[in-house]
């Protein structure tokens, strides 16, 4: 079994982001499809355009809430595996 010691700190919260932008990209076509539509029916223009404003708002809102918060975690889990140890995976060779 290998274990996992540490993390890169900047690594993981980099790829967090992304997961965070991916993320956000889905929630904010969503809630935009739906406020637009409602906007719309309503004759709601301002509904609308802010529908149409979350699917660029949301990514990077998420992006950065994701970044910081991967950072975070990163660095709780260096902090712990160093006390408790780390995680312990199985890898192969084919």
């Amino acid at each position: 079994m290998a274990v996992i010691k540490s993390v890169e700190i900047m690594s993981w919260a980099k790829i967090q982001a992304l997961f965070g932008i991916v993320f956000g990209l889905v929630y904010g076509i969503l809630i935009g499809l739906g406020l637009m539509a409602y906007g719309f029916d309503m004759g709601k223009s301002e509904l609308a355009a802010f529908g149409l404003m979350s699917i660029i708002i949301f990514p990077i809102i998420f992006g950065i809430m994701s970044f910081i918060m991967g950072a975070i975690t990163a660095f709780l889990y260096n902090a712990f595996a160093d006390k408790i140890g780390g995680i312990e995976i199985e890898l192969s060779e084919k």
